[in-house]
């Protein structure tokens, strides 16, 4: 695997070639907070990939960087060595006057005098916004206020002026210093914005750690530097202040990762516009507390919120955070004098500083402003039943039919529905587990984890049907797209399968995938089997073929698995309402998650 890895980045590199130094930028692929730490790192990345530099950086780390390269290709290039595993995943674009002085190699100058390396500018502010057009659709055209804040000047003083200045800042900026430490790891007190002996040794580490005299009083310099090393994470994602007047919100976003896209009620969505597969949603409308809860279970259905995470529901607000192996996504809302609002965040999983302190600042900037999404925003889009508001609805890998056989809610089910699941739903509403697979007869039998109370339990025909007898299936046809079981009529044509297979009966019945694993009923309403799968090895059967387990294997593998069942009273024929009434009663979607 090295082998490739080395092939790979051989390939690249070679491609990209040098950059003109006048027009030159690298690719940042670590930071480390020592020279030690960042050699040892340098000679682990050389087995792997060419063009590497080391620099120096302000505050007394030292970056780990690939290039130069020309300002065009270096965003492809970044793709690519992400795609390959090169490089970890929150390398970014830099710039050559974010770095000092070049350590690695050794001797080495990369840079011509036409582009000299530089110490970056300092920021006091923890996200600094950049100018920028965001394009709005023509039809739904977004009210964007993006103006830039200016930049503070970057400037030094003696320990009394450094307190003097220390005196003018806000409750704010001194928890945000605190913070700021606490992350570094030289500060273990409470946010408290009381600058006392604790906040103050913390201070004087820090200076130690960067090469400042340790006076424990950081000036407007030092505080400008920790705070930049703070928010050195949040760097590329262009954090800005967006106004929202569509949507009435006004709040930070990354808008370097994501751009609007449309509104469509109650969402106006902002899409992802990089490598990092990020979105936003800013929701809006107007409702009540009965609003809310119904967004609430809405989005639960959504393939953007994964169903594992902690969720809450209050009278006037709710948190909704789904935790996949690919994604995480953070939904907030609230209720306030008839209006719903609130935003989702949907990030990358394995990216969780980054997420955690973005998420951080688009709570804390959140304002509501005045009026709502208009309703009829994106009503004039062409509609589907697996989409709510421009969203896909979350889907099982695979739905097929079962049967309720005891007043506890046991199932009996197609052993094809249960394979590979990492959650089984009844009727998409309720959790079951499997009880037995017996994958000789394509049986599986499933337990709720909650007693149930079906409408109707099935019961077992004792005698064996006449060929040629009247015979129904109940199953979801349609995969559930219906909301409810289908009833097929057919006749019994054999007691046994093509190739003599005792344990089949062949039926001449029209079903479709969804209805395997539905019971097969006789004229009275006793099952006499289970629907199964086609089995032609290979070979296509003539349409109207259809195959089902015997009602005495069924009953082997429910009383192997300990559960009671019911035999038919052998009542006289049911007419085909109800028969369709009792058919449907027992039958339930059976469903498999991914």
């Amino acid at each position: 695997m090295m082998r490739i890895f080395r092939s790979l980045a051989f390939i690249i590199f070679t491609l990209a070639g040098p950059a003109a130094a006048q027009d030159t930028v690298f690719i940042q692929i670590e930071a480390q907070p020592s020279l030690t730490q960042a050699e040892d790192s340098l000679r682990q990345y050389a087995s792997t990939v060419q063009d590497l530099n080391g620099f120096a950086l302000s505050g007394g780390w030292y970056a780990i960087a690939l290039g130069p390269y020309s300002a065009d290709e270096a965003p492809a290039l970044l793709r690519n060595l992400r795609r390959a595993g090169l490089i970890p995943r929150d390398s970014y674009v830099a710039r050559p006057s974010d770095y000092l002085r070049q350590f690695w190699p050794v001797g080495a100058t990369t840079l011509t005098q036409d582009s000299p390396l530089q110490p970056p500018r300092t920021d006091i502010r923890s996200t600094q916004a950049r100018t920028e057009t965001v394009a709005p659709l023509q039809e739904q055209p977004p009210a964007l206020d993006l103006t830039p804040e200016p930049e503070p000047a970057v400037i030094d003083e003696t320990p009394r002026e450094a307190r003097e200045s220390e005196a003018q800042l806000t409750r704010t900026e001194r928890e945000a210093l605190q913070v700021a430490l606490k992350w570094a790891g030289f500060y273990g007190g409470a946010i408290d914005a009381s600058f006392g002996r604790g906040t103050r040794g913390s201070m004087a580490r820090w200076q130690e750690a960067n090469a400042y005299d340790a006076t424990g009083i950081l000036t407007t310099r030092q505080r400008a530097e920790l705070l930049e090393q703070y928010n050195a994470v949040l760097k590329d994602l262009g954090l800005r202040e967006v106004r929202d007047s569509g949507a009435g919100i006004q709040m930070r976003l990354p808008m370097d990762v994501v751009g609007f896209d449309r509104y469509e009620a109650p969402f106006a969505h902002y899409l992802p516009t990089s490598d990092i597969d990020a979105r936003v949603l800013l929701i809006s409308q107007t409702g009540d507390r009965a609003t809310l809860a119904g967004l609430y279970d809405i989005m639960q259905t959504l393939e953007i919120v994964p169903e594992a995470g902690p969720r809450t529901l209050e009278d006037e607000a709710f948190t909704l955070i789904g935790e996949g192996a690919y994604t995480i996504s953070h939904t907030q809302a609230w209720l306030r004098n008839g209006e719903v609002k609130g935003f989702t965040l949907i990030w990358p999983a394995g990216d969780e500083e980054r997420r955690r302190r973005l998420l951080g600042e688009m709570q804390e900037s959140f304002t509501r402003l005045d009026g709502t999404l208009d309703p009829a925003a994106g009503s004039d889009r062409s509609q589907d039943i697996d989409l709510v508001s421009g969203l896909e609805i979350r889907k099982p890998k695979l739905s097929r039919s079962g049967f309720y056989v005891d007043r506890a809610g046991t199932v009996v089910t197609t052993a094809e529905v249960v394979q590979g699941c990492g959650r089984i739903t009844l009727d998409d509403a309720y959790d079951a587990t499997v009880q037995t697979v017996d994958s000789d007869t394509g049986i599986a039998v499933l337990r709720p984890v909650e007693p149930l109370a079906p409408l109707s339990v099935a019961t077992f025909g004792e005698s064996l049907p006449r060929l040629k007898a009247d015979v129904a299936v109940a199953g979801y046809s349609y995969g559930g797209v219906l909301g409810a079981p289908t009833v097929t009529f057919g006749q019994l044509e054999d007691v046994q399968g093509l190739q003599g297979e005792d344990s089949l009966k062949r039926l001449a019945l029209n079903a479709l995938d969804g209805d395997v694993g539905g019971p097969v009923v006789d004229v009275d309403g006793a099952v006499v089997g289970m629907l199964l799968p086609a089995r032609a090895e290979g070979r296509q059967l003539p349409k109207g073929v259809s195959f089902a387990a015997k009602s005495e294997t069924i009953r082997d593998v429910l009383m192997a698995a300990g559960v009671d069942i019911s035999g038919s009273t052998g009542s006289a024929a049911l007419n085909p309402e109800a028969l369709t009434a009792r058919a449907t009663g027992m039958t339930v979607l059976v469903s498999c998650w991914e």
